[in-house]
């Protein structure tokens, strides 16, 4: 059967889709009362898009090389051995890929159940633990997964409308914002440039920080840009989706993750055009509370709200359910392709290398939605953002590194480069580093995660060879 093959574009919407999910409208008050400085909160999203950007142009130059389906799964396996490649797909399948579908799956029903509250709510139903908020975002889950087992065209027709449409959302945020910024002569960057504090829940008050204690704050507040900013590497996981894979990967992987970057960078200034920084935790309005204290953190249902009334509210519940279905079908779409990948290295369940009549593996997605669906029901994906960036940063540093490896970049970049991509590994460090002593607990979780593969793979390389 002749199947179609993905072009450029179709790459760019795969990249951008797979990263807007629901973080650019939550992640932001979080880290406005961790810094309490406007500058530092632009800070974070600038850092963020150079490493997310320098990350992408990284990974294109591994595609190049690795034209394979499984993408980093491949550049790990090749440059280092199966075993590091299948601590990967172990961490992955674990919880990189299918804890961010569950947890995506669950702020779509949480904003279903805004427009719907009588009908997806939180309310157990007959004393069990399940409820119709769970339940919608499992149904979700199964719904795009049978939508990629009709294969990549139908999933890429349904990838490019919805990222189409979330960018255009998004477009249309970011504009309003940034049009009553003006109007308003910018009165929420007065202050721009204030002395650093976080807000600690148990007073209720804020207290100064300065120097390394910054320093420390900052680095924690990254996780938020950082895990909004994922999932860009997805891409290389169906590189034999696409027409001609060693160029349309590694355009899509630069084009994506610079317009994701730019949209997000000007999404908060468009919040701060319409939001003062500011706020007072027990404000009874979304303007008195300000981007720190947004209700549940949905600033950009808080902004929309005071720009348009309250059907503003409305148009972003909206809004996000397009988003975060368009970002787990993209996440969904690309998955399948890694365990496809593991699974023909015998490093997988073996059936999960198996295509349907429409050329997708079946049972990789299969096995993909089972366990995203059973996450939904864990209740523990409040954490999933942790533990899950910091194993996210441990395999982005292991893969840049190979551009380092005589053996297998062959000298190949000019001295620029190398100084680019040395800055690029020394703040990985730096962050990874910050997570374990700020944030111990769960940045110990994510690096239990990815050791926990090592009994595994033997377990594998035992029972199915």
């Amino acid at each position: 059967m002749n199947i179609k093959k993905l072009n450029t574009l179709d790459a760019s919407m795969l990249v951008m889709g797979s990263m807007i999910g629901s973080g650019i409208f939550l992640v932001s008050s979080d880290i406005a009362r961790s810094l309490g400085s406007t500058s530092l909160l632009l800070a974070t999203w600038i850092l963020s898009a150079f490493l997310t950007i320098t990350g992408a142009y990284a990974y294109s130059k591994l595609s190049t090389e690795f034209p394979k389906t499984g993408g980093q799964y491949i550049y790990l396996k090749e440059a280092y051995s199966p075993l590091m490649g299948f601590l990967f797909g172990w961490s992955t399948f674990l919880v990189i890929q299918t804890g961010t579908i569950a947890a995506v799956a669950v702020a779509f029903a949480k904003y279903t159940g805004y427009l719907f509250p009588e009908l997806i709510n939180t309310s157990s139903i007959a004393g069990t633990f399940i409820n119709t908020q769970t339940l919608l975002a499992v149904f979700s889950i199964i719904i795009l997964t049978l939508i990629n087992l009709r294969g990549v065209t139908m999933a890429s027709l349904v990838q490019n409308l919805f990222t189409f449409t979330k960018i255009a959302s998004l477009i249309f945020l970011l504009g309003l914002g940034i049009y009553i910024g003006f109007q308003n002569n910018w009165i929420n960057l007065e202050n721009i440039w204030q002395t650093p504090k976080s807000f600690i829940p148990t007073t209720n008050n804020f207290t100064n920080i300065g120097g390394l204690t910054t320093l420390s704050v900052f680095g924690a507040a990254m996780i938020g840009p950082l895990f909004s900013s994922s999932a860009w590497n997805n891409l290389t996981f169906a590189s034999q989706d696409f027409e001609n894979p060693k160029t349309t990967v590694a355009r899509g992987l630069v084009y994506g993750t610079v317009l994701v970057c730019l949209i997000y960078f000007l999404t908060n200034i468009a919040y701060l055009g319409i939001l003062p920084f500011e706020g007072n935790p027990n404000g009874t309005d979304a303007l008195s509370k300000g981007i720190m204290f947004a209700e549940q953190d949905r600033i950009g249902s808080a902004a929309l709200e005071v720009a348009l009334g309250p059907i503003g509210a409305v148009v972003m519940a909206v809004m996000i359910m397009i988003s975060t279905f368009g970002c787990n079908n993209g996440i969904i779409l690309s998955g399948g392709r890694l365990f496809e990948a593991m699974s023909i290295d015998k490093l997988f369940f073996k059936n999960a290398a198996i295509q349907n009549k429409n050329g997708v593996p079946k049972y990789s997605l299969v096995i993909q939605c089972i366990w995203a669906c059973l996450l939904c029901f864990s209740g523990s994906y409040n954490d999933l953002l942790d533990f899950t960036v910091f194993a996210i940063l441990i395999f982005y540093f292991l893969t840049v590194l190979i551009l380092f490896n005589q053996k297998i970049y062959q000298n190949k970049l000019n001295l620029n480069q190398k100084l680019l991509f040395a800055c690029y590994l020394t703040i990985l460090v730096a962050i990874a580093g910050n997570l374990l002593l700020a944030k111990t607990f769960t940045s110990s979780i994510g690096l239990i995660i990815v050791l926990s593969g090592i009994p595994v793979y033997y377990i594998f390389k035992r029972s199915l060879n």
